[in-house]
């Protein structure tokens, strides 16, 4: 009986605190008067103004643009409201209002009718001062100020990004600052600073009377909250440097990436298609998205310059050969002979260095490329530790690692891909515990097999090479609002797990690469460069070309990975765009016009084509361009049918074509019989 009793005390205790707070809470404060569901006082918002975004000699990249937008809020909405006076007023039907206001109600995630909705977007000038004059009489609608941002430059879309209107994710994400219909970043810059460059909204509460008519600011606007515009960013982007960059990739796939190995600042992050950021505005810039993502075949939205991965070739060597050292497997008088490739079993590794049959040591194996060089070096580190291929092959990973290859490199950028830096665990689960041995994983020695990284991964371990053993985390922000960044992850070098003595010999073969070495294409008095060509082999067609490079070479400035889609040999086509890139910038000028017009004009758009043209046909999708137009009715009837499952679409619209090739060869044997 007396637990009873105590446990009714507790409750009545309970009971008698909560009623106390929601007396407070209604008598007290202002909370319960300025919430929403009080219409005797309306809340206004104001959108702040979306920092600028410059890049670091202080261009103006992205501005902004004044525009304006209608919100709808319900609970706001008079019984005896006017609906054909307001659509005169806004220049619609009532037909249209009925629809806009069913459409905004039918996203029930995200509706509420205790929130300003968006009712109409993009009210020009003329629409705004016919309706400001008379909104005062439609209590429930409301002009808002939004930031449409205005591109200033037709290039480096996959750096800035575009804003666009969140959705319940994002609202959800951040629900204090979000409502239905706010824009945000959704790629790019405007993505990954979007809390700096938003700024803060402003808030005016507006007393209403017993009709809501509006009678004046609630309490000369002790409550409101003041508007904040963006904070400003500027960008370590040298852009014309990147315009450089983008054009030296015209019609061509893939990605540039260049860095300051001083400070890890990135200056060129260029990926190939192109994106002119100026249809990320306006009316139809959800079109022009829609059309962008839509490109299975060109993937312009696809960040080459750090998403895409790719096997990086002898450019990797580099790194083989310094894990090589550190392991004590090596050193920098250390020969082999090579006769003309790596030999093991009946199968080889080509080689075509031209120092056949005779010694060479590590700086002459980069000079000319030598794969018998780094495969010999590659299976003594896995030849470390006697019968322990797993002990061997886990310290050589842990050492390449540490170059910030095989994992996530923590920088501002809002999208990038790990890339692939196998070990015990990974060999096991492809293979099978001892299944697997030095020539199962051989090709990893000339940066095959199951190596990749991203381009500016790439020029990350290029970076550390220029800086003999550490780097900055890569980052594309160089100051906020004026003030240089302060973040730690930016601004306190890391070190590698190669200690700084190996580096010598490698910069010292990197140098001969371009003075007398597969790169001796680039050569120029003008600065010294030092480099190394990449092919990476490419199962689809023609290899990739790849070159990194860096300059000048006794006090390093900029530090270039180039990757060159189907470009074939590395000093072919990367190497001399690396080259003009370290030119522009070191002296702000290209001398070297044939070289710079000769890239720009090569067009590998036909490779491109045939290439997706075999995908097709490998994936039974391929529709012939000069079907009849009988036949090409019937598979758009295929497509459209709701009822057919994709396969039984592909597998009826290949029944169509393979029909029309049987027909038409009857029809040229009957010719040829003639």
């Amino acid at each position: 009986m007396k637990k009873f009793q105590i446990l009714i005390g507790v409750l009545i205790f309970f009971a008698l605190t909560f009623i106390a707070r929601i007396s407070y809470l209604q008598l007290f404060t202002e909370k319960y008067k300025l919430n929403a569901a009080n219409t005797s006082i309306k809340a206004e918002y104001q959108i702040p103004l979306r920092g600028y975004i410059m890049d670091r000699n202080g261009k103006i990249l992205v501005g902004n643009t004044p525009s304006y937008e209608l919100t709808f809020t319900q609970s706001q909405m008079e019984k005896n409201f006017d609906t054909i006076g307001f659509c005169k007023l806004v220049n619609i039907t009532k037909e249209d209002f009925i629809k806009k206001i069913k459409y905004i109600k039918s996203n029930k995630k995200i509706y509420n009718n205790l929130v300003p909705m968006t009712f109409m977007k993009g009210l020009t000038s003329e629409d705004l001062a016919r309706i400001q004059e008379k909104l005062f009489k439609y209590n429930a609608f409301s002009i808002v100020r939004t930031p449409e941002r205005n591109y200033l430059v037709h290039s480096a879309g996959n750096i800035l990004g575009y804003i666009n209107e969140v959705n319940e994710k994002y609202i959800k994400s951040d629900s204090s600052y979000y409502m239905p219909g706010n824009l945000a970043g959704m790629t790019g810059v405007e993505k990954s600073y979007e809390k700096y460059l938003r700024g803060i909204k402003g808030v005016k509460y507006i007393q209403k009377d017993r009709r809501l008519r509006s009678i004046g600011s609630y309490k000369d606007g002790e409550f409101d909250q003041q508007m904040q515009s963006g904070k400003d960013i500027t960008l370590s982007i040298d852009y014309e440097l990147q315009n450089l960059a983008e054009r030296l990739l015209t019609n061509k796939r893939g990605g540039v990436v260049a860095l300051d190995p001083n400070n890890g600042e990135i200056l060129v992050m260029a990926s190939s298609p192109v994106i002119d950021p100026s249809v990320f505005v306006g009316r139809d810039k959800n079109k022009h998205i829609h059309t962008l993502q839509m490109d299975s075949m060109n993937k312009p939205m696809y960040d080459r310059s750090v998403q895409a991965s790719y096997p990086p070739g002898s450019t990797f060597k580099l790194i083989n050969g310094l894990a090589a050292m550190q392991m004590g497997v090596i050193d920098e008088n250390t020969t082999f002979v090579c006769k003309h490739g790596f030999h093991y079993g009946n199968r080889k590794i080509g080689c075509h260095c031209g120092y056949f049959y005779t010694p060479i040591t590590i700086d002459k194996a980069i000079q000319k490329s030598c794969n018998n060089y780094f495969a010999e070096a590659y299976v003594r580190i896995l030849n470390k530790y006697p019968g322990n291929i797993e002990k061997s092959i886990d310290e050589w990973s842990d050492i390449v690692k540490s170059f910030a290859v095989g994992e996530f490199m923590r920088n501002d950028l809002p999208v990038g891909s790990k890339g692939n830096i196998p070990d015990t665990h990974y060999y096991n689960k492809r293979y099978g515990k001892d299944k697997w041995n030095i020539y199962t994983i051989i090709s990893n020695s000339i940066g095959q097999g199951e190596i990749l990284a991203t381009p500016l991964q790439i020029a990350n371990y290029t970076a550390v090479i220029a800086n003999r053993g550490f780097f900055y985390t890569p980052h594309i922000v160089k100051a906020i609002d004026g003030k240089p960044i302060a973040d730690p992850q930016f601004i306190i070098p890391k070190q590698t797990k190669v200690e700084r003595k190996y580096f010598d010999i490698v910069n010292k073969g990197m140098n001969m690469v371009v003075l007398s070495g597969t790169g001796r294409r680039i050569f120029t008095n003008t600065f010294s460069q030092e480099g190394k060509t990449g092919t990476s082999q490419n199962p689809h067609g023609k290899d990739h070309s790849i070159f990194v490079l860096i300059a000048p070479v006794d006090k390093p400035k900029i530090a270039v990975a180039v990757v060159v889609e189907n470009g074939g040999f590395g000093a072919t086509y990367a190497g001399p765009i690396a080259s003009l890139i370290a030119e522009q910038y070191l002296t702000g000028t290209i001398e070297r016009k044939a070289m710079e017009e000769s890239i720009i004009k090569a067009d590998f758009k036909n490779e491109y084509l045939r290439q997706w043209n075999d995908y097709l046909k490998r994936t039974g999708k391929y529709i012939p361009t000069n079907l009849p137009q009988s036949l090409k009715d019937s598979i758009n009837k295929i497509k459209i049918n709701k009822k057919l499952i994709a396969k039984e679409k592909q597998r009826l619209i290949q029944n169509i074509i393979s029909k029309s090739d049987t027909t038409k060869a009857k029809i040229l044997d009957n010719f040829m019989g003639d």
